[in-house]
Formats: C-alpha cells, sequence, structure tokens
C-alpha cells in the first residue's frame, strides 16, 4: 500500500502522536508520519519519535519577530516532505493563515469536548461545572479561529457522578487514541 506522508505537531508527551505512529504500523493504515514538529524543544513526544526513527523539527517561538515569520520557517522546515496531511496532537500555539493558506483543509486536530461546545482551554473542568451528562473529543479541520473548523468525527463519553478533571481528561484521553487514527483514515480517503 502507498502510504501517504503525514506530519504530527505537538507540544508535550504526545500521547496522541503515539497512537498515530502505532496505528501508521498496520500495513493497511494509509498514513506515515514523517516528520514531528514542536515548539518546545522538551517535548517528550519528541523522544518517542526519535526513537521511532521519525525525523522531528522544534523552532523557539520566542526566536522569531512575530507568529507569520515563525509559520514560514515551519513551512521551510515541511516542504522536503512532501506532506499530505497535518495533525495537531496537543499542539499548544494557534495556526494563522500563513500556515492554513499553505495547506489547505489539509491541517486537522483534536479537541478534548464536543464540539463546538467548551472551545479553548480548561475544557474537562468547563464541563464537569455545567453539569453536562457526557462529554468526548471531537477532531476538526482547523481553520483560523480556535476550535471551529468543520468537524470530521466525534466521540462521546459518560460522565460519572464521581469523575473530576483529572478522571475525565484520563477517559476522554483514551477515546482520543481511538478516534484519531480512524478521523485521518476518514480525511485520507476522502
Amino acid at each position: 500500500m502507498n502510504k501517504k506522508p503525514i506530519g504530527v505537531f505537538i507540544s508535550g508527551r504526545g500521547s496522541n502522536l503515539k497512537s498515530i505512529v502505532n496505528a501508521c504500523k498496520n500495513e493497511k493504515f494509509p498514513a506515515k508520519v514523517v516528520c514531528v514538529f514542536s515548539d518546545n524543544a522538551n517535548a517528550e513526544g519528541l523522544q518517542f519519535a526519535s526513537k521511532n526513527n521519525i525525523d522531528t523539527h522544534t523552532l523557539d517561538f520566542n526566536n522569531f519577530e512575530n507568529k507569520g515569520h515563525y509559520e514560514v520557517e515551519i513551512i521551510k522546515l515541511l516542504k522536503p516532505y512532501d506532506i499530505e496531511l497535518i495533525c495537531l496532537a496537543g499542539y499548544m500555539k494557534i495556526i494563522t493563515n500563513t500556515l492554513i493558506s499553505c495547506y489547505p483543509n489539509r491541517i486537522i486536530n483534536i479537541h478534548p469536548s464536543l464540539l463546538p461546545k467548551y472551545k479553548g482551554l480548561n475544557t474537562h473542568q468547563r464541563v464537569l461545572d455545567a453539569r453536562e451528562v457526557e462529554s468526548g473529543c471531537s477532531v476538526h479541520y482547523v481553520n483560523s479561529k480556535i476550535d471551529d473548523g468543520e468537524i470530521i468525527m466525534q466521540t462521546s463519553v459518560p460522565i460519572e457522578n464521581a469523575d473530576n478533571s483529572n478522571t475525565l481528561s484520563k477517559k476522554i484521553l483514551k477515546a482520543e487514541h481511538e478516534l484519531y487514527p480512524a478521523a485521518i483514515i476518514k480525511v485520507l480517503k476522502k
């Protein structure tokens, strides 16, 4: 099978990166992670990528005049890989039109809520404070607004009375690890 090259952007431990890389090991999976980019040189996920012989790149945002210049450098790093899809997996920087216009409808993100509800940060506590009976995660296309693009796939997780933001986070993260590879298949088969 001819696997399509994808890049994954991370800022931290890379647990969704791991689920994507593991999915790519299946010969029927349509993608292969060819590079990992991080805004954080100390992101744990970079070590995982290196151990799996995946190229890694980091850039410190503080070394750039503005986000546009930063993203121009990211684009230069990605160009040799001829990437079909960029997967944001816990990447904590907001993407701007500089990058989006270079990869139109080819950047996706996973968010730990049932969008369009609870965009942004502190999602789990906000869900609990609102006394929701379920939460979940969504994979969506990235546009210039935060957590706003067209939803590709979602999965829900029931909220138990005993749940706190930590237990809910763990349940949703487990769901993310199944949802993200499934969403990648759906996007690449379009």
